[in-house]
């Protein structure tokens, strides 16, 4: 595995734009991830309200992403994720001065939470599909890799970060921090040369390009059968993420600093992941890693429920972050490869809602639950019906492979 290949992709100017904007963008969105839930937490002190800003933020993704993503495949990607970034930092810097004027309460959050997952319902998908605009797709499987590998890089430093800046000033410095991070990728985005290609169905009725979507997906088993996996692991598993804080406070019984602690060891698997899939040859076979980082995802979510020990756990979050992405990872590079242009925005957009539109139902579901058995039964539930989840995908997708005649051997 050489050094090149794992930045092959970075030869292309306007993936090394958008490369370099993301270094500094994304280290502000986590900065802003555990500002968000230490102060929704510190408001409340309910694991339920916890969930339920969580909810809030991401059910847009379910709701709105199929439509949007008709749209994606009719107008300028380039042009729509521009004006997603300008929004994103529009609302960040709402956040911090609502929380540096001290008259920040929860409905605003929730408020602002549903304006972000709005804003996020169209900036997921289009950022998915705007691969094949800034890079060949020979070189797909190396960008997408590549981007992960920013986004949990980052993961290891934001929220160390962001529990520090916390426990010195306070939330609100997080939030501009954000706000004023997002200047870098939009700066990327417009110094890149995109070419753009009007598609020739831009005429047709909104509500007929997402029936085409739907039937497009629905008719090819290797797509349903990854996007269903996708939805299943995002319910059961995904949840956890927001109720770390409070599994800090309640089980650990540690402060904000252990939490960002925890969110970067999560960094630290999910950036060892992402190196991993960049240095990647071959996508045959890369089916059978799905499996593998399934069974190691419940395992990590059962040992979980059973620790009360802050460096055990942080340990066991490392494993957990480097299958978040291991998974997420190679589903968006299998669909990628699989799928037709004309439904790669489409596609993209049941990506999205499967990641972030599913994840909220588990959290509302599970965050309900909590208040009735306690945090420790919820983890290890999800943790089990992680482990069924896998056993079931091994059986169907044994099953897609003696039907599928083309594809299968990355599947």
């Amino acid at each position: 595995m050489e050094l090149s290949q794992m930045f092959s992709a970075l030869k292309y100017r306007n993936f090394r734009l958008y490369f370099e904007g993301q270094l500094i963008s994304v280290i502000g969105t986590w900065i802003q991830q555990i500002a968000m839930g230490w102060l929704a937490y510190r408001l409340t002190g309910s694991v339920l309200i916890l969930a339920t800003v969580t909810f809030m933020e991401q059910i847009p993704m379910l709701l709105v992403t199929p439509y949007i993503s008709v749209l994606i495949d009719r107008y300028n990607r380039h042009t729509l994720l521009i004006i997603t970034q300008v929004a994103s930092m529009i609302h960040a810097l709402t956040m911090a001065l609502l929380v540096l004027t001290d008259v920040v309460q929860i409905w605003h959050i929730m408020v602002l939470g549903i304006i972000l997952g709005l804003i996020n319902a169209l900036d997921m998908p289009t950022r998915q599909a705007f691969y094949t605009s800034i890079v060949p797709r020979e070189s797909l499987p190396n960008a997408i890799a590549l981007n992960a590998s920013v986004i949990n890089g980052c993961r290891l430093i934001g929220p160390a970060i962001g529990g520090f800046i916390i426990a010195l000033v306070g939330e609100g410095w997080c939030f501009l921090i954000n706000g004023l991070s997002y200047m870098a990728v939009i700066v990327a985005l417009l110094m890149m040369k995109v070419n753009y290609i009007k598609p020739n169905d831009d005429k047709k009725n909104i509500l007929k390009g997402l029936k085409e979507g739907y039937v497009y997906v629905r008719n090819d088993n290797q797509l349903l059968s990854l996007i269903l996996l996708m939805s299943a692991i995002s319910f059961f598993a995904m949840p956890f993420n927001s109720f770390l804080p409070a599994f800090v406070t309640t089980i650990l019984n540690k402060d904000s600093q252990t939490l960002g602690i925890l969110l970067s060891c999560i960094g630290i698997g999910s950036f060892m992941a992402a190196a991993l899939l960049a240095v990647r040859r071959s996508l045959i076979g890369i089916g059978q890693t799905l499996v593998y980082a399934a069974l190691l995802m419940g395992t990590c979510l059962l040992l979980l429920s059973v620790t009360d020990i802050w460096y055990f756990a942080a340990l066991l979050c490392i494993p957990f972050g480097f299958c978040i992405i291991t998974i997420l990872a190679t589903i968006n590079t299998l669909l990628q490869t699989l799928t037709l242009e004309s439904m790669r925005g489409r596609v993209m957009g049941y990506l999205s809602m499967s990641f972030y539109g599913i994840t909220p139902l588990g959290t509302i579901f599970f965050g309900y639950l909590e208040e009735i058995v306690g945090l420790t039964v919820i983890l290890f539930a999800e943790g089990v019906l992680c482990l069924l989840t896998a056993l079931v995908f091994i059986t169907f997708r044994k099953k897609v492979r003696l039907e599928e005649k083309c594809g299968s051997e990355y599947f």
